[in-house]
C-alpha cells in the first residue's frame, strides 16, 4: 500500500484533537462509524473493534454461546487464510476441518466443502482472500439444508460482491479489517456485521471485557442485575474476554475513509483487469475469476513447479525492488504452520494440490488506488521478461 492516509483524513482528526477536552476513547465518534459502515455494507448492526483478528475471535467467541449442542464442534475452513481465523477456532475449543483452495479465486473448494459437513459441523468460516468471492449457490443451499452458522471474513475484500450484493451480508457475521494496507484503513481496526440483534449485543459485550452493560440493552442488563444482587451494576462480567475497543481517532479516521471507498474500490479492480490482461499466460496463471472482484492485490501463480525457477524469480524482484509475498494471504498452507502441530495430526498435504501450489509458487504484489498505468507497465515488463 502507498499514499492511504489523505490530508483530509488528518484534517479531521485535528478537529477531533483541537475539542476542549476531545473524549479519545471509544465513544460518539466510534458510533457514528459503526452506523455509517452498516449503511455502506447493508446491514442493520456493526461493532467497531482494535482488529480484524479481534472481529475474528469475537465472532467465534459468539458462535460459542450460540451453540447448544455441544457436540456439534467442527468449523470448516480453508487452508489458504489468515492465521487468527484458524486460532479463533483452536482459542474456543472448536475443531478446524481443512479444505483446499480453488486457484480461481484463492477461497475455498466448495465441492470439498460438501464432502466434509456431517453430524458433528457446526459452521463454515469461509475467506474472501484478496477482492475474489468466494460464494456459490451450492455452499448457500448447504448452509440452509444443514442449518449451519456461516461466518464470512471479508478482511481482504471490501465491497466485493456476488450476484451484486456486498459479501458480509450472507453469512450470521462477517469480519472485516481495516489495516494500513487494506481498502480503508483506521490504523488499526476492524468491524462485525450482522443483521442480528443479539449477535450485535454480544459482540458489543465481548469487545469490551465482557461487560453486560456494554451491551446497551436495559431490559436484558436489569434482569442480570437482579440475577447477581451482590455484583456491581457496573462490573458483571459475563464472559472470559479482553479489551478488543478501538477509539475516537481512528472511528474518525474510518468515517472519511468511508467516503472514497467506493471510487478506490473502482480503481482496484481497473488496475487488475489491466493487469492480468497484459501478463503472460505462459508463465503466470490469469485465470482469475473477476466477477464481483474489489481487488486487493495483484496475484502471482507461476506455471512452473520448478523450485531453482522460482527462487531466481525472486532474485529478479528484489534486485528491481519490487516487493512481493510469497504464499498469498497468511504465508501460504496453514496446515504447515507449527501452531497447528499439537492441534492436527496426521497430514496428508497431497490431499491438498492447488493451496500447496500457492503455498511454494504463488505471491502477490501491491495494488493501491493511485499506482499509476506507468508503474504497472514496469512491472508487467520484468514480470513478462523473468526466464521461468
Amino acid at each position: 500500500m502507498h499514499n492511504n492516509f489523505s490530508k483530509s483524513d488528518f484534517s479531521d482528526v485535528k478537529k477531533l484533537l483541537n475539542q476542549t477536552s476531545p473524549i479519545l476513547t471509544q465513544s460518539k465518534k466510534v458510533e457514528e462509524f459503526e452506523k455509517k459502515w452498516s449503511k455502506w455494507l447493508g446491514v442493520r448492526y456493526s461493532t467497531f473493534v482494535s482488529s480484524g483478528s479481534s472481529a475474528n475471535y469475537i465472532s467465534i467467541s459468539i458462535l460459542k454461546v450460540l451453540n447448544k449442542n455441544k457436540y456439534k464442534n467442527e468449523i470448516i475452513v480453508p487452508t489458504l487464510t489468515w492465521i487468527s481465523d484458524i486460532s479463533s477456532i483452536l482459542l474456543n475449543g472448536f475443531k478446524p476441518i481443512f479444505v483446499d483452495i480453488n486457484l480461481e479465486n484463492l477461497s475455498m473448494d466448495i465441492d470439498q466443502v460438501l464432502k466434509k459437513i456431517n453430524k458433528r459441523t457446526l459452521g463454515i468460516f469461509i475467506t474472501h482472500a484478496q477482492g475474489f468471492n468466494g460464494l456459490n449457490d451450492k455452499l448457500l443451499k448447504a448452509v440452509n439444508k444443514n442449518k449451519l452458522y456461516l461466518i464470512e471474513d471479508v478482511c481482504e475484500s471490501h465491497g466485493a460482491t456476488y450476484k451484486n450484493k456486498k459479501l458480509g451480508t450472507f453469512g450470521l457475521m462477517s469480519n472485516f479489517s481495516f489495516y494500513y494496507a487494506h481498502h480503508m484503513t483506521t490504523i488499526e481496526g476492524g468491524m462485525i456485521s450482522t443483521n442480528i440483534k443479539e449477535i450485535y449485543e454480544l459482540s458489543k459485550i465481548f469487545r469490551s471485557h465482557g461487560m453486560a452493560r456494554e451491551s446497551k440493552n436495559q431490559s436484558y442488563e436489569n434482569k442480570l442485575i437482579k440475577k447477581f444482587k451482590n455484583l456491581s451494576p457496573q462490573f458483571i462480567f459475563l464472559y472470559p474476554t479482553l479489551n478488543f475497543r478501538n477509539n475516537e481517532i481512528g472511528a474518525c479516521i474510518g468515517i472519511n475513509q468511508l467516503k472514497k471507498l467506493n471510487e478506490n474500490n473502482r480503481k482496484r479492480k481497473n488496475n487488475l483487469k489491466y493487469f492480468l490482461n497484459f501478463l503472460d499466460g505462459r508463465k503466470y496463471w490469469k485465470n482469475f475469476d473477476q466477477t464481483g472482484s474489489s481487488n486487493y492485490a495483484f496475484p502471482i501463480i507461476l506455471q512452473t513447479n520448478n523450485i531453482k525457477k522460482r527462487n531466481y524469480f525472486e532474485k529478479i524482484l528484489t534486485k528491481k525492488k519490487i516487493e512481493f509475498r510469497r504464499g498469498n494471504a497468511g504465508g501460504g498452507n496453514q496446515l504447515r504452520q507449527p501452531y497447528l502441530k499439537k492441534y492436527v495430526k496426521k497430514i496428508n498435504l497431497r490431499k491438498f494440490p492447488n493451496v500447496e501450489k500457492v503455498h511454494f509458487f504463488g505471491y502477490y504484489i501491491g495494488n493501491f488506488p493511485d499506482l499509476s498505468k506507468k508503474k504497472i507497465d514496469y512491472l508487467l515488463n520484468v514480470l513478462n521478461k523473468i526466464n521461468i
